[in-house]
């Protein structure tokens, strides 16, 4: 059934397994515990990586191997995987479907990517198109400064508004039914630009997407956000989540349950990531680590996951564009 934007599930997926794969920062973070899989070398040396390109792979192949382990299944029996990552082309996840062989179809959504990969593979598997779908993202800090910003040994200054890009990976496995954590609703967003050129700023950028989204999804479906245990983001990072908490005020829909993954996944006082986290694999991470086993566990019943993401490229961004928005947004049930 569609309302507006937003498509509602007579019958819904669910979520059947989930994986989240990290690195340093990451296991230094408040949701250390909770990864499936934290390594100490981000550049996967000793596996025979040579490059930030080659490790974000293989940490993308970790969460995938972990997630179909406990889903129980080979991955021959995935039907399609939805994935992407911020690399050029995501050549991070075309490299991981290389090795894994399953029927692939790239996204990209910047760090909006998991609520997109998440939604389609719901919409495949509640229309019958697909019996097991994998949805899949990640990033990595080394590998995306290098591309969008400096690279590391350039040493550069961050500002206070920057975030920190999670080198981080999450995959969920989405079945037709079953036993899992249920997918209600998607809402796919659409594009919102306010001119925001600050490549330093991406909470800032992607504040407007978040708010757009969030404002289709209640008129269409006639809710509003006291009537969820949790809104989560992500990522808006400290300030994003304060411009979106004033915006929503201003539009009389307050967010006093507000969450963002930005702000979960590490200790900003104390962890010296500026505004907070970044990355696809920010809010991939934090879906798989905290959202879904609370979920799963009944410590949450009604949640929605909104990430966002900015639609800038190196490229675009030297030519002097501004940095458009987008999110998406999926709405999980407690588990059946």
């Amino acid at each position: 059934m569609r309302r507006g934007d937003t498509l509602l599930f007579e019958q819904p997926p669910v979520v059947g397994a989930w994986a989240a794969a990290g690195g340093k920062k990451e296991s230094e973070g408040p949701l250390a515990s909770a990864f499936d899989f934290l390594t100490q070398d981000a550049g996967f040396a000793e596996q025979g990586c040579e490059n930030w390109e080659q490790a974000e792979s293989l940490l993308q192949r970790r969460a995938v191997e972990l997630c179909l382990r406990k889903a129980d299944i080979p991955r021959s029996k995935v039907d399609i995987a939805f994935a992407g990552d911020l690399q050029a082309q995501c050549t991070a996840s075309n490299y991981t479907m290389r090795e894994l062989g399953i029927p692939f179809a790239g996204v990209y959504g910047a760090c909006s990517t998991m609520a997109e990969t998440l939604a389609l593979a719901a919409v495949f598997a509640a229309t019958g198109m697909a019996e097991r779908v994998l949805a899949l993202t990640s990033s990595h800090f080394c590998a995306a400064e290098r591309q969008f910003r400096t690279p590391l040994e350039y040493g550069a200054k961050r500002t206070p508004t920057a975030q920190w890009t999670a080198t981080a990976a999450g995959a969920c496995l989405v079945r037709a039914h079953g036993i899992g954590v249920p997918v209600r609703s998607v809402t796919f967003g659409r594009v919102q630009d306010y001119a925001v050129h600050d490549i330093n700023n991406m909470g800032a950028a992607m504040m407007p997407a978040a708010a757009s989204t969030l404002l289709h999804y209640f008129a269409a479906s006639g809710t509003s956000p006291k009537d969820f245990d949790a809104i989560f983001t992500g990522d808006l990072g400290e300030v994003g989540t304060a411009l979106l908490r004033e915006q929503m005020a201003q539009e009389g829909l307050p967010l006093d349950n507000h969450k963002d993954c930005g702000c979960l996944l590490y200790d900003t006082a104390g962890q010296n990531v500026q505004a907070g986290g970044s990355g696809a694999g920010c809010s991939a991470a934090v879906l798989c680590c905290k959202i879904l086993p609370m979920l799963a566990a009944g410590q949450l019943r009604r949640v929605l996951f909104v990430a966002t993401g900015a639609l800038m490229s190196q490229t675009t961004f030297l030519q002097g564009e501004s940095i458009p928005g987008i999110a998406h947004c999926v709405e999980l049930g407690g588990a059946q």
